[in-house]
């Protein structure tokens, strides 16, 4: 034992630079343990051991206190030597370090303590600043959870790779729709499941992948309509502009209501979103007709008086679908259309008409009481809107003023449709109504002067007088765009008087 202390000493003195004369300091440190021993039982006055109480001579450098002499100082716990790097040289300072809070000091500057002698002295290395130590820490926990992210990630696609496929031999999008279904079928399909609302939202994304543009049929100020195939059948493909998404979001919602399902209602078939580069296209997929809209139909076709109520019966059953509320678990709103024109009623192939482009309709919601306006900057047509529109006395918060508005509208398509019936041989070139009044493009001036302050209306060819059929039409048609609004014919009323005039007629709407 006496040796290996031996040995100790003289490494402490070599570390520490003490002097020549560090065997006898040694010696006297030891002395003073002894003494130290003595003295503590002298002081507590009792013959029980006491803790013997040890003091160093240490060298000192930069850490020197104020009763130190040549560089050297006097402890009861460890010499120390610290070494710290600034401005990429490393510095060494020594001193003496109390026994009392000598490891939490040593802690607390963020540095390591090694304690080379268990007996004389503590080296303290610095391993960086809080910052730094910070980074290494949050690189360390980044990289374990990215790695644990990558495995999971790597497991769950594996895990994926061992489920069976069942679907290996079709096409990716023929999985929702077998492979022999039409148009015609799907459409059954959803009218008999009860909702009437249309397609399930992932098949209309099926079938809106799977369309072929053929080629454009119309364009207008708030889109365009495309002829389309889908499996061999013709569609029509609806895209709006960027600019119309509100429209298109609004109609495809209204298309999607409950009930919303008729004969006279522009057959819904799905929607899907598509950008192409600097705008958007958004498909409304429709039922294709190949005599386009009822303006396009009426400047190129005669009518007899069949035809001309089998239009307007059909348009205004589809209004009267629109208008009608349905109670029930799932009922439908009433709507209201507020773009009603020729342009937006298609024709079908067998002579009856149904109503298009809701991108503009009010909802009622009767629970609320409440109108469902559309946040849209679009605005209907000038020239077939209601006086009350033009002039904007109308409620906005009392959804039958929105019906009223629409059955004005109606009224001049039913003039448009009463011109082109031919009795006595005779029938007038088609005009869209105030043609004589107002210039093709009219503005909201040109129409509020002459429909709220002239307060004029499209006038009727003598011929009509002549004509039981046209006569009563025009009736109809002058109750419907009635100045007042509380004073013109509801829908319902109108397909009830159409219907009596194909009866006493004999002819079958």
């Amino acid at each position: 034992k006496r040796a290996l202390r031996s040995v100790r000493a003289k490494r402490a003195c070599a570390l520490h630079r003490l002097s020549p004369t560090c065997a006898p300091n040694v010696l006297d440190t030891m002395l003073l343990r002894n003494s130290g021993k003595v003295e503590e039982r002298r002081e507590t006055g009792s013959d029980a051991p006491a803790l013997p109480q040890r003091f160093l001579w240490c060298y000192c450098y930069h850490h020197c206190p104020e009763d130190s002499t040549n560089n050297t100082c006097r402890t009861d716990g460890y010499c120390f030597t610290m070494v710290e790097e600034e401005g990429g040289a490393a510095v060494v300072t020594s001193g003496c370090l109390g026994l009392v809070g000598s490891e939490f000091q040593c802690r607390f500057l963020q540095r390591v303590c090694c304690q080379t002698d268990e007996d004389v002295f503590l080296i303290c290395y610095v391993v960086g600043d809080i910052h730094h130590i910070a980074l290494l820490i949050s690189v360390t926990v980044c990289s374990f959870i990215l790695t644990f992210i990558i495995i999971f990630c790597y497991f769950r696609y594996k895990r994926h790779e061992l489920v069976p496929r069942y679907n290996l031999g079709l096409h990716p999008d023929e999985t929702l729709i077998p492979p022999g279904e039409s148009l015609r079928d799907l459409i059954e399909q959803s009218q008999s499941s009860g909702s009437g609302s249309g397609l399930p939202l992932l098949v209309q994304r099926t079938i809106a992948k799977q369309i072929q543009m053929v080629t454009q049929i119309g364009k207008g100020r708030y889109g365009e309509v495309w002829m389309g195939r889908w499996r061999g059948e013709k569609v029509a493909v609806k895209v709006f502009f960027t600019t119309e998404e509100a429209s298109w979001f609004r109609e495809t919602e209204i298309y999607q209501t409950v009930l919303m399902r008729h004969e006279n209602i522009l057959g819904f078939i799905a929607a899907d979103i598509k950008g192409t580069g600097s705008w958007t296209q958004l498909y409304l997929i429709t039922d294709y007709h190949e005599n386009g809209s009822l303006y396009d139909y009426l400047k190129c076709t005669t009518l007899d008086s069949r035809a001309m109520l089998r239009l307007a019966y059909s348009s205004v059953s589809g209004l009267c679908h629109l208008h009608t509320e349905i109670f029930g678990t799932q009922g439908k709103p009433a709507i209201s259309h507020r773009d009603l024109k020729s342009k937006n009623i298609l024709v079908k192939r067998n002579g009856a008409c149904c109503i298009a482009d809701l991108g503009l309709a009010v909802k009622f919601i009767s629970d609320t009481n409440e109108v469902d306006i559309p946040l849209n900057t679009r605005v209907g047509t000038k020239r077939f809107m209601a006086p009350e529109v033009l002039d904007e006395t109308l409620n906005r918060n009392h959804f039958q003023s929105y019906i009223m508005a629409d059955m004005y509208s109606f009224g001049l398509i039913l003039w448009e449709i009463g011109r082109r019936c031919v009795s006595g041989g005779i029938v007038e070139d088609y005009h869209l109504p105030y043609h004589d009044h107002v210039p093709n493009d009219p503005s909201y001036e040109d129409m509020r002067e002459v429909v709220c302050i002239k307060r004029i209306r499209p006038s009727f060819p003598n011929r009509w007088s002549s004509d039981e059929c046209l006569r009563q039409l025009g009736k109809l048609m002058t109750e419907c765009w009635a100045h007042n609004p509380a004073s013109r014919l509801t829908a319902l009323r109108v397909k009830k008087t159409l219907a009596k005039m194909s009866e006493s007629q004999d002819i079958k709407v």
